[in-house]
């Protein structure tokens, strides 16, 4: 069964253009360069899944159409990527059941934490959002395709990447260990994480992605989470392309 993806968002934590900021890609013309917090649209025939919940999900379901929610797979609990979550609530009165959510045990406790008010009884007020929190570590199977969590490490953070068939999404990382990449080998088409030029503590830079990519061997590489240093116009490798809010592609 294909697989339809669409980028909601490609930025960093911050978002493009950053508040404030007078710099040449904040001030940039090009839409490319305007950028949310990262996450997917991943549509699988007639349902449709989540990975993260951005920060930017109200609008970016608004832009690029999300008529339901299925289910959604977590790579981790940093706020640009849950902050969204309570927009799905919408889906639990529309759909009349709970959405699945996938993600480690670390990072499905973190919610929990963070969003306390939504395993607590009462406060119902507008309503508050109906989720079924599912630990996973090994493959496991949804709508019909094979989700396959890759660890990989942000900072001292481990964080999930995912593979489904020919495609892997690697965002917020810096290592990938050697049974990841064992995990990725065939890989077609990958998102991977590349924050910018210079290198950063917990994120792969522009080259060192490169690097990465050209390890994996995947056909293209789609760079994600970047921040205003990085220009979408900036030159890449045959190959390598940076992504953009709204990009969509197919894989098997």
């Amino acid at each position: 069964m294909a697989l339809r993806v669409t980028m909601f968002g490609s930025g960093t934590s911050t978002g493009i253009p950053v508040i404030g900021c007078p710099c040449a890609v904040c001030r940039s013309p090009n839409p490319k360069n305007k950028r949310w917090r990262p996450g997917l649209k991943l549509e699988i025939g007639e349902g449709i899944v989540l990975v993260d919940t951005p920060t930017d999900l109200r609008e970016q379901a608004l832009r690029f159409g999300l008529p339901r929610v299925d289910a959604i797979v977590f790579t981790h609990s940093h706020a640009d990527h849950i902050f969204g979550l309570d927009d799905v609530r919408i889906f639990n009165f529309r759909q009349h059941a709970a959405i699945p959510c996938y993600g480690s045990e670390e990072t499905l406790r973190n919610i929990r934490r963070t969003f306390a008010y939504v395993f607590e009884a009462g406060q119902e007020g507008g309503g508050k959002p109906q989720l079924d929190l599912l630990p996973v570590r090994e493959p496991f199977p949804l709508l019909g395709q094979t989700f396959v969590p890759v660890p990989v490490w942000h900072g001292e953070m481990e964080v999930f990447g995912y593979r489904i068939g020919g495609f892997a999404y690697l965002t917020d990382c810096n290592l990938i260990p050697d049974a990841s990449f064992r995990l990725l080998e065939g890989v077609e088409i990958l998102v991977l994480d590349a924050l910018r030029h210079r290198p950063h503590p917990t994120h792969f830079s522009v080259e060192e992605a490169l690097e990465i990519a050209e390890r994996i061997g995947s056909r293209r590489t789609i760079l994600t989470h970047m921040a205003h240093e990085v220009d979408h116009d900036d030159p890449l490798p045959p190959g390598v392309e940076f992504g953009y809010d709204g990009l969509v592609f197919e894989a098997e």
